[in-house]
């Protein structure tokens, strides 16, 4: 029952409609990230990066039917003139920013903001099993001590704790069912709230308005 937020190419929705489809039926929020993570912004012309930005954008909100209200760059990477051309395309927040367990307000030169929404290099599966060889059960643990931290801490002020995945890694028959037991364990605490990143950008905003 738990909403992802999706890091989503826009070229899935001209190649794999059908996942977007199926996204929709399950109330997934999608968030843009890039094209294609074959090409990220820092490869791009800067004469080009907004074009780049808008198109993924536009491309998502035609297949999906929804604008993407985040971003995630492909590999967390981005220059500064993006955060700009991603508020003045209806950005409300970044996920690039892994530097806090809680969101936190970034103001612009053009005088627009963003919220900065937290993402985690650790308690995600690529540098957990592809770079560190984590087996599923020391991932599952890892989300488990990361969420206990957080838990403790989050009596006194709200933390956002986010589980970054990748279907052909934890999507594996082997590993699966180490994220179910990570994730059952979290939903057995009182007072979790599983949000999408458009859900934790809003209610933050709301509290600095």
């Amino acid at each position: 029952g738990i909403r992802a937020t999706v890091a989503l190419n826009s070229d899935i929705c001209r190649y794999h409609p059908e996942i977007i489809a199926e996204g929709n039926k399950r109330k997934w929020e999608w968030m843009g990230h890039n094209e294609t993570n074959s090409r990220r912004l820092i490869d791009v012309p800067a004469e080009e990066e907004e074009g780049v930005i808008k198109n993924a954008l536009d491309v998502i909100e035609k297949g999906s039917g929804t604008r993407p209200k985040g971003w995630l760059g492909s590999g967390m990477q981005e220059t500064w003139p993006p955060l700009d051309y991603l508020a003045a395309h209806g950005v409300e927040y970044v996920c690039d920013w892994t530097n806090d367990d809680q969101p936190y307000e970034m103001k612009l030169e053009s005088g627009k903001r963003l919220i900065s929404i937290p993402y985690s290099h650790d308690i995600n599966d690529i540098p957990a099993f592809e770079r560190h060889n984590r087996s599923a059960d020391e991932f599952r643990q890892m989300i488990c001590d990361q969420f206990d931290t957080l838990y403790r801490e989050g009596a006194q002020s709200a933390r956002a704790m986010a589980i970054c995945l990748h279907p052909y890694l934890t999507g594996k028959p082997f590993r699966i069912a180490a994220l179910d037991k990570a994730l059952d364990y979290i939903c057995r605490h009182d007072g979790v709230w599983l949000a999408t990143g458009n859900e934790i950008a809003r209610h933050y905003r709301a509290q600095l308005d």
